[in-house]
């Protein structure tokens, strides 16, 4: 008898601000963990966003928290602290590298929405980044898929799992007191409210 042939375990990197995680994160994750057949989806808050320098953001430590929050109890999610204890600006192949060092024998996936991925080739050293991963799109409404840069790159379109929720609109209800039920996950609503974040006062707090 031959002896069987080990099939290398598939994980999923879906990095963001997250400023906050929502439930169309999860939704999303989830889509692409069936889809892929994913062992698990790691988050991955990043401390500074390439593409959000100049924009504030919420301290990176309360993101992580809350990401840590949003994914606790899902079976294959976890948060990964990577970025946030690198420090500095977030940039997606230094990640993949350091994800490939500790899961040497995985095949990783990126999830990435199509409005990130129609500008893959703009992001720091795309082709390194390309030979570490596979990309997983999501489609984001506004951003169609091009089909140039489709056939120029090998990407798998994720159906379905994706809804249109802003996490801008989130921050602006949260900061006029708005109800934001059923647009975040209960306990990250729950720390939200405990540290009264995207209120104009605690935009920049730390926890």
């Amino acid at each position: 008898m031959k002896p069987s042939r080990r099939i290398a375990e598939k994980i999923g990197v879906f990095g963001g601000t997250f400023d906050p995680p929502h439930v169309g994160h999860l939704i999303i994750a989830e889509s692409a963990r069936e889809q892929l057949g994913l062992s698990r989806v790691i988050f991955v808050p990043a401390a500074h966003a390439p593409h959000k320098r100049g924009r504030g953001t919420t301290a990176p430590l309360h993101r992580l928290t809350m990401t840590r929050l949003a994914v606790r109890g899902h079976r294959g999610f976890r948060a990964s602290d990577v970025e946030v204890r690198r420090g500095g600006v977030s940039y997606t192949v230094d990640t993949l590298r350091q994800l490939r060092r500790s899961h040497p024998k995985a095949a990783l996936w990126l999830i990435v929405g199509s409005d990130n991925f129609r500008e893959i080739y703009s992001w720091r050293e795309p082709d390194a980044l390309l030979q570490m991963c596979r990309l997983a799109v999501y489609r984001r409404p506004g951003f169609p898929i091009s089909a140039a840069v489709r056939r120029r790159t090998a990407v798998v379109v994720l159906e379905g799992g994706s809804l249109d929720i802003s996490a801008t609109v989130i921050r602006a209800l949260q900061g006029r007191t708005r109800s934001i039920r059923f647009l975040v996950p209960p306990a990250v609503e729950s720390y939200l409210r405990k540290h009264r974040l995207y209120r104009p006062a605690n935009r920049r707090s730390r926890p």
